[in-house]
C-alpha cells in the first residue's frame, strides 16, 4: 500500500468527490399483480397472516475507500457472502475515493448521523470523534468469550484503535517502517549482518563511508521521510508510556526522552550519512538512490521495493540484492525493541450501530476474509491465520515482525492532530537542517499540542 495514500490524508481537510454506491444486490421487484377479472382468494379463516418480509431485517451501512476494481470485489464478495447466511442483515456499501471519504465523513460527524461501519485510521481523528461521542465502544464485544475476537488480533494493531483502554475499532492491515538495504555494497564495506543496535548502525556508517559508498538516501525536502527518524527514535526511548502521556497531555514533548530522540539523530548527522542535497530531495529522489543501488539504505514503509522499482533506470530496482531489517534497538530506551513505527487501515463503528454491524465486522476480520484480502495484495494481516493468504517475502517477514509487536505506533501526522503533526514535520526538517536544537523542536512541538489537543 502507497505511503502516498498515507501521507495525503489530511483527516479533516478534503476535497469533495463522485460518490460511487457498490450496494448490495438489488432487491427483487415484487410479484405481478393478479389479472383484473381474477378475484384474489379468501385466506382460511385460521391462516395466520403472511408475515412482512421485511420486518427484523437490519441494515449495516458501511462505507470504504478501496476503489481499484479487484480489491472493491473482494469485499462486495466478503458482503454477498455475509448476507447470504444472514438473511435478516442487508449491508449497503458505499464506495468512496480517499479524499472524498474526508470530506463526506466530516459533514455526516457534523450532524452526528456516523455509518455504522466506516474506513478508520486510528489515532488523532478517531480519538476527536470517540471524545465527542460519535463512535461505540465495543470493547465488550471483544473480550467476550474470554476474549475470543480481540485474541485474533496482533495486540500491537488492535491498540491503535483504542483510547483510553477502550477500542472504538479493529485493523484489518497495517505495515512497519522499517530499513531496506543493498546487501552487495554492505558487503562491499565488510558489513556481515544487519545493525541490531544504534550502535551498531553508527558503526555501519562509518564502514560504509570508509569503503566510498553513500550509507543512507532520504528525501527530507518531504519532511515526512525525516519524520520516520525522529518518530522511530522516540518509540524506542519513550515507549509506549511517554508518547502517550505527551499525547493526552499527562505529560509533555518537551520531557527528557524527547529531547533526547532529537539529540540521537543529532549522533547520526554528525556522521554526514545521507546523499548530497538531501535536504532538497524528495521521496522519488531517495527511492532513485536506492533503486539504482548509489545508496546502501533507505528508512520506509513496506511499500518500498515497489517505488524503488518504479524510480530506477531499468524499471527493475536492485532486485535480489534488496534485504530488510527491523529499526535496531536503543540501549536503556523505555520501548521495546520489538515495538513497531508505520500505519494501516482499519474500521471504527458508529454510535448508532446495532449488534449485527459489530458481527459484520467480526467477519471482516476474520481469518478467512484475511486471507482474501491478502491473496488479492491489499493487506498485511493483523489476525492470526491471516498471513496464510501472503505470498511476497518481504510481506510475509514484515507481518511476523509485526505479530510480535505488543505496542504500534502509529505515524505522528496520523496519531496527533493534523496541525500537530505539521509541526513535527517542520521541526525535525529544521535538526536535519541545523536550525533548531533538539530543545527547540521539543518545544515547538509541545506548543502545538498545548494549542490543539483539548
Amino acid at each position: 500500500m502507497s505511503r502516498k495514500l498515507y501521507m495525503i490524508l489530511s483527516l479533516l481537510l478534503i476535497a469533495a468527490f463522485t460518490l460511487t454506491a457498490c450496494g448490495s444486490p438489488a432487491t427483487e421487484a415484487p410479484a405481478d399483480e393478479p389479472a383484473a377479472t381474477e378475484a384474489p382468494a379468501e385466506p382460511a379463516a385460521t391462516e395466520a397472516p403472511a408475515e412482512d418480509p421485511a420486518a427484523g431485517k437490519v441494515t449495516v451501512e458501511w462505507w470504504h475507500i478501496t476503489t481499484e476494481e479487484a480489491q472493491k470485489a473482494v469485499w462486495q464478495k466478503l458482503a454477498d457472502d455475509y448476507m447470504a447466511s444472514h438473511p435478516n442483515v442487508n449491508v449497503e456499501i458505499t464506495v468512496l475515493e480517499n479524499e472524498a471519504f474526508k470530506t463526506k465523513l466530516t459533514t455526516v460527524m457534523q450532524s452526528g448521523e456516523p455509518p455504522d461501519v466506516f474506513q478508520s485510521w486510528g489515532g488523532g481523528v478517531m480519538n476527536e470523534y470517540a471524545n465527542a461521542g460519535l463512535l461505540k465502544d465495543i470493547t465488550a464485544d471483544l473480550d467476550a468469550d474470554g476474549g475470543a475476537w480481540r485474541n485474533t488480533f496482533s495486540p500491537g494493531a488492535l491498540g491503535v484503535y483504542a483510547l483510553d483502554g477502550k477500542n472504538y475499532g479493529v485493523p484489518w492491515d497495517m505495515g512497519m517502517v522499517g530499513f531496506w538495504y543493498n546487501k552487495d555494497l554492505f558487503a562491499q564495506a565488510g558489513i556481515d549482518a544487519p545493525p541490531a543496535t544504534w550502535a551498531e548502525l553508527l558503526e555501519d556508517v562509518e564502514a560504509l563511508k570508509a569503503a566510498g559508498i553513500t550509507p543512507i538516501a532520504v528525501g527530507e525536502g518531504d519532511k515526512w521521510p525525516g519524520h520516520f527518524w525522529y518518530a522511530y527514535l522516540a518509540t524506542r526511548i519513550c515507549g509506549q508510556a511517554g508518547f502517550q502521556a505527551a499525547a493526552l497531555r499527562s505529560g509533555s514533548f518537551t520531557d527528557e526522552c524527547f529531547v533526547q530522540a532529537g539529540t540521537t539523530l543529532q549522533e547520526l548527522l554528525a556522521l554526514e550519512p545521507f546523499q548530497e542535497g538531501f535536504l532538497a530531495a524528495t521521496y522519488g529522489d531517495e527511492a532513485t538512490a536506492v533503486g539504482n543501488g548509489k545508496a546502501a539504505m533507505e528508512l520506509m514503509g513496506q511499500w518500498a521495493p515497489a517505488v524503488q522499482k518504479d524510480n530506477s533506470e531499468s524499471k527493475e530496482g536492485i532486485g535480489d540484492k534488496l534485504a530488510w531489517f527491523p529499526f535496531p534497538a536503543i540501549e536503556g530506551g523505555a520501548g521495546a525493541a520489538t515495538d513497531a513505527f508505520g500505519g494501516g487501515n482499519g474500521f471504527a463503528i458508529g454510535k448508532n450501530a446495532e449488534p449485527e454491524a459489530i458481527d459484520f465486522v467480526k467477519w471482516l476480520t476474520s481469518a478467512e476474509a484475511q486471507v482474501r484480502c491478502a491473496e488479492a495484495g491489499f493487506c498485511i494481516p493483523v489476525v492470526k491465520g491471516g498471513e496464510a493468504g501472503l505470498t511476497d517475502p518481504f510481506l510475509q517477514t514484515i507481518q511476523e515482525t509485526l505479530a510480535q509487536a505488543e505496542y504500534f505506533q502509529l505515524y505522528y501526522d496520523q496519531a496527533l492532530p493534523p496541525a500537530v503533526g505539521s509541526v513535527v514535520n517542520d521541526s525535525v526538517q529544521g535538526i536535519f537542517a541545523g536550525t533548531l536544537t533538539p530543545e527547540e523542536a521539543a518545544q515547538a512541538i509541545e506548543d502545538s499540542a498545548a494549542a490543539e489537543i483539548k
